[in-house]
């Protein structure tokens, strides 16, 4: 598989994930996106020895979309305090085949994951292991079998999009595991890690990075141009 990158500097690598693939090592024995980005920049500059490169966030195997390495120890402190403390900035598309009651909103629950069966639900505040998630939502457009949404996790919660848009009774296209009728045919879930933004780790200066959608039918719309 192709790595596509799509930043690259001394301290930081961004690139786009496509979906299927883990951002990490997992007992899939699969190769990981890290994996891709160690040899690729092996290659690239021809370096000796181990490659070093920070995770400092993730997205779910079935997501596609923007993830950004550190490529060095202070860096990958740093960002890494930027995504536990919500200071990163992340937009996601969307999307589903029934639209929300409402042109836009936030919705707010608690969840509780499921570990064996690798999904959350929504509990009442009281159940031991809840945790607040907070989710805003955008309606961008309207076509004739789907709906394209905008969304912002305010928490950083797992599946915490997926849970919020299943919640709203309108699932992610091909996310069979929280309501979708049918799988897509490449296995993915539609939902992108369209746009990254956080504050450089060296330069302190703003650092916004965008991806690409995949060239998928569904995408379309956001291939062709979206207002935001």
């Amino acid at each position: 598989m192709q790595l596509e990158v799509l930043l690259l500097d001394n301290h930081v690598l961004a690139v786009a994930k496509p979906a299927g693939i883990g951002v990490v090592p997992d007992d899939s024995g699969d190769a990981s996106l890290l994996d891709l980005a160690k040899a690729w920049l092996k290659r690239e500059y021809d370096k000796p020895g181990e490659v070093f490169l920070g995770v400092v966030h993730r997205l779910d195997r079935p997501v596609s979309g923007v993830v950004l390495f550190a490529r060095t120890s202070k860096a990958a402190s740093r960002l890494s305090e930027q995504f536990r403390t919500r200071a990163a900035h992340k937009l996601y598309f969307g999307v589903t085949r029934d639209a929300p009651r409402d042109d836009q909103g936030t919705v707010e629950h608690w969840l509780s994951k499921d570990e064996d069966a690798n999904r959350v639900r929504v509990v009442d505040e009281r159940t031991p292991g809840a945790q607040l998630a907070r989710t805003s939502w955008r309606v961008v457009a309207r076509e004739r079998d789907a709906v394209q949404l905008d969304l912002i996790a305010h928490t950083g919660r797992p599946h915490q999009l997926r849970a919020a848009l299943a919640s709203l009774g309108c699932p992610l296209l091909g996310d069979l595991k929280y309501g979708a009728e049918r799988p897509l045919p490449d296995k993915s879930i539609a939902l992108h890690a369209g746009e990254l933004e956080v504050e450089h780790p060296t330069l302190r200066t703003p650092l916004v990075v965008r991806c690409p959608v995949p060239s998928r039918e569904w995408w379309s719309f956001r291939a062709r141009g979206s207002p935001h």
